[in-house]
């Protein structure tokens, strides 16, 4: 089958940006691949000056089958550049590898993402495939499905992305009417519902948490490694969502991950790994800082 593009969406943080091209031109199917790079332009001038080291740096990038770089002009935001970026990618390709300017990956991530785009194409129940992991404890199987999308390091088909609704406050009231806000939120172990409120008033702009709210709706799963493949390095306050995630860190897989076909329902037991993981105290922490600046941040609009 042919190799997925990879779509990489890049703003103002070069040291970030050339690890995350120098861990993905290690894997093997890299130059086989035809890499397609986003470059949003500057939201101001202090901005301005990370761009353009930024696109300096993406005009040496080499190692792959294809080097494409799309230069905004306009500031689109991160939720305007990966929704517009990859819609244009599938509807030419018809399936897509995603990277943003802050994921490391594993050696073995393109093979993993392209056996497992491959091996489900045809299988509509699957809406995506994910490189990211929470760092579980526990032993996981090679491979399990979980409801719902992700977002770090993650591909999929066009009819896959096709599900992808805008609107969030269409998603927030399908699932009130199903009742399903407990089960969306990882049974209350993960605040993704108060996620997409904050999105519908404005206070963050997320494209995933509405991508997972889509999947998860329409009933869809996606497939996980039970090795992590993609490490986040935007921990440092530089990135959209920093600062509170260091409890995210994994250490990437140094094995490949084997693809075979499993049975196609949600990995109950898994679920109940990753609830446990994210209801253990430091995760609670986190939530907790987390909830605290979305409550600062609707302060502030309601004072402006």
């Amino acid at each position: 089958m042919p190799i997925a593009p990879i779509a990489l969406f890049v703003y103002n943080r070069p040291e970030h940006t050339r690890k995350t091209i120098e861990a993905l031109r290690k894997n093997d199917l890299a130059i086989e691949s035809n890499l397609i790079i986003f470059s949003d332009g500057p939201k101001n001038k202090d901005a301005a000056v990370g761009v353009h080291e930024v696109r300096k740096y993406l005009k040496s990038i080499s190692g792959f089958k294809t080097v494409d770089i799309v230069e905004r002009e306009e500031n689109y935001g991160l939720a305007k550049s990966i929704i517009n970026g990859v819609t244009e990618i599938v509807n030419n390709y018809g399936k897509i590898v995603v990277l943003e300017d802050d994921l490391v990956t594993s050696k073995y991530f393109l093979k993993y993402m392209n056996d497992a785009l491959d091996m489900y194409e045809c299988d509509r129940q699957v809406a995506s495939i994910n490189g990211y992991i929470y760092p579980i404890k526990e032993d996981l199987p090679e491979t399990f499905f979980i409801k719902g999308a992700d977002c770090w390091g993650w591909g999929t088909w066009k009819r896959g992305w096709d599900m992808f609704e805008a609107d969030g406050q269409k998603l927030l009231n399908e699932l009130r009417e199903k009742k399903l806000t407990k089960k969306f939120d990882f049974d209350n172990a993960y605040p993704y519902s108060q996620m997409l409120k904050m999105q519908i008033v404005g206070l963050n702009n997320s494209w995933a948490i509405r991508w997972h709210a889509s999947a998860f709706l329409k009933n869809k799963l996606t497939l996980y490694p039970g090795k992590s493949l993609v490490h986040n390095i935007g921990n440092d306050d530089s990135g959209t969502h920093s600062g509170t995630y260091s409890m995210f860190d994994v250490e990437v897989s140094g094995v490949p991950i084997l693809i075979k076909k499993i049975l196609m329902e949600e990995n109950e037991k898994v679920l109940e790994y990753i609830n446990k993981y994210l209801t253990s105290t430091k995760m609670l922490v986190v939530i907790n800082i987390i909830r605290i600046k979305n409550i600062i941040k609707l302060l502030k609009k309601s004072l402006t």
